[in-house]
């Protein structure tokens, strides 16, 4: 039996994404093994992290300077604005290196079973940025669920008329993926989108 406290710790590692119950006190056994060291850095690392984390002023982006670091970094292309669901889909982005350009992010997506409408998510703020000008395309990374469609499409009606390039990611066929093991509306997806060979 653990004392209070560490199956109190147990209980909020449980509480993360990807760990259960046995996983958090796994993760428990290992850090009390390691306290002087690995417990000591976990603990001054989150401590920092709660008193500077910010959220970006521009984009919605989560850092501990607000603007972001990615919104201050001058090598970013400032023409290219590449809109996200959350946080972690820009991180997603972000981590793959092939955009570069400035993120967005909308705070979650257009819902009406959950009652998000268009005045709960940034969609106006995202506007004002097109509006300032200064931005050539604008990329709706939305997710390819039926609300986040629907998101972009909603963005997409109100970016019309702007003086602004309106592109969206592509759907369809995962690289290495089998056909007999897709889903139909991937398939579909891929079908609609194809394109000439050559």
């Amino acid at each position: 039996m653990a004392s209070q406290e560490i199956e109190t710790l147990a209980g909020a590692l449980a509480r993360l994404p990807g760990l259960g119950p046995r996983s958090a006190r796994r993760a428990v056994l290992w850090l009390v093994k390691r306290r002087e060291t690995a417990l000591r850095q976990l603990v001054s690392a989150l401590q920092e992290v709660q008193d500077k984390l910010v959220e970006c002023g521009t984009c919605g982006n989560v850092d501990t300077q607000n603007p972001c670091g990615i919104c201050t970094d001058p090598r970013r292309d400032q023409r290219s604005l590449c809109v996200v669901e959350d946080v972690a889909d820009l991180w997603a982005l972000d981590r793959a290196k092939l955009f570069t350009g400035r993120y967005h992010v909308l705070g979650g997506r257009l819902s009406a079973l959950d009652g998000v409408g268009p005045e709960d998510l940034s969609i106006g703020i995202l506007l004002e940025r097109v509006r300032q000008g200064g931005i050539d395309e604008v990329v709706l990374a939305t997710n390819a669920t039926l609300e986040g469609q629907t998101t972009a499409h909603y963005i997409a009606e109100r970016l019309e008329g702007m003086p602004v390039r309106i592109t969206q990611l592509a759907h369809g066929l995962p690289v290495g993926g089998e056909l007999d093991y897709l889903d139909e509306g991937t398939l579909a997806q891929a079908l609609r989108a194809r394109r000439p060979v050559g």
